[in-house]
């Protein structure tokens, strides 16, 4: 959708911005533009509706050359989201969300109903925030009606310069969180530029970390942080990078382990003398359909005897998790809980458990798939244990 071919800008002060860019961005991706400020990143985001124009090299939107095209008519097929938002502070929410559709000629009834639909999909109700004005707003809702508005034409690209930068750290993750949720659904082509790696690792699904205005890796969050293509990327991405790399590894159910289960409804001194057989000192609870219900101890189930039911005896299981969640999910579940493990579930149904051995060999097997360029479900168990 989106193709830089070797792209250059140079200031009239003879300031290089980018020099020799060259990568692609396909159809409904969500690439992450991070690097330190100055790098050219978001000098790479302005050349693309040509608030910049660049130097040399060409830029393709669609297969077509931007620089061709009618600037006012390029960016009004583009949605752009910066970080202070740029509401007209005296214009409601409505009328702001629907600038660009009246900008294209849109019959002002379509171009507010449009408006209102959008602001509800970004979480606010168009009765309650449509009449409103920018400055009646938090910080938060002001960036969710930034997104709206630039989403309100629907646009094939969307341009986004550090879009959720001007909020606090809780209102922030809560951002990202439904932006995620939102490109899911609509499938936007987007660049976005941050200078928080975290964001662009846990927003991109590629990444092009910029250094003096090259890009030195465009790569999946995942590798750039398992196999880091140079020094530069290696320092910047910083020592901590495995730890990172628990945000982009998912859970998968090759990584768990099938611990003794015990039935909502088993008598207490039947799992007891199961458990026992086996060694085991607890056991998963489940009703009869495979359902999580809780985990009972085998010593309780060993006292209570014939009496009673293992239901009786099951305590509430707080540290679970649903199956396809990052690593990092579920590593903070353990710590939150002080458990051993966490429980993986596909909706309600028990997939397994999910220990810190377990864990470990996941993110080692994502890096090895990575280095080679295969599946994970390719990597064998023992070149884990190898490495």
């Amino acid at each position: 959708m989106i193709r830089f071919e070797d792209v250059g800008k140079v200031f009239p002060d003879g300031t290089t911005a980018v020099d020799g860019l060259s990568f692609e961005v396909g159809e409904g991706e969500l690439v992450t533009l991070v690097g330190p400020s100055g790098c050219g990143k978001t000098t790479t985001m302005m050349m693309v509706n040509r608030l910049i124009e660049p130097t040399s090299g060409r830029i393709l939107v669609g297969g077509e050359d931007v620089s061709g095209m009618d600037p006012v008519g390029l960016r009004r097929r583009m949605g752009y989201v910066i970080q202070q938002v740029g509401l007209f502070p005296h214009r409601t929410v409505l009328d702001n969300t629907a600038t660009v559709p009246v900008l294209l000629g849109w019959k002002r009834a379509r171009a507010r109903a449009r408006a209102a639909e959008l602001l509800d999909l970004v979480g606010l109700d168009p009765k309650t925030y449509g009449p409103r004005y920018p400055a009646q707003l938090s910080g938060g809702q002001r960036q969710r009606v930034g997104v709206a508005r630039a989403l309100a034409a629907d646009p094939p690209v969307l341009l986004m310069d550090e879009p959720f930068g001007a909020v606090d750290p809780l209102v922030r993750e809560r951002l990202q969180n439904e932006f995620l949720t939102l490109q899911a659904a609509v499938r936007k082509t987007v660049l976005l530029v941050t200078h928080d790696l975290e964001e662009a690792v846990r927003l991109g699904d590629r990444i092009a970390v910029y250094g003096e205005g090259r890009v030195e890796q465009y790569d999946t969050p995942g590798a750039v942080l398992g196999t880091p293509a140079t020094p530069y990327v290696a320092r910047f991405v910083g020592a901590d990078r495995g730890l990172k790399r628990l945000s982009v590894t998912a859970i998968e159910p090759d990584d768990l382990e099938e611990p003794p289960t015990a039935r909502l409804d088993e008598p207490a001194g039947t799992a007891a003398a199961r458990l026992g057989a086996l060694g085991a000192r607890w056991a998963v609870v489940l009703n009869g359909a495979g359902e999580l219900h809780g985990w009972v101890a085998a010593d309780a189930l060993r006292i209570a005897g014939e009496h009673g039911t293992v239901g009786d005896l099951a305590r509430r299981m707080d540290a679970w998790v649903p199956v396809g969640s990052p690593l990092k999910q579920a590593f903070s579940e353990m710590l939150q809980h002080d458990a051993g493990w966490v429980a993986v579930l596909d909706g309600a149904r028990f997939l397994g458990v999910l220990t810190p051995a377990k864990l470990h060999e996941a993110l080692r097997r994502s890096v090895d798939a990575d280095a080679r360029g295969v599946g994970r479900g390719q990597v064998p168990f023992d070149s884990v244990a190898d490495a």
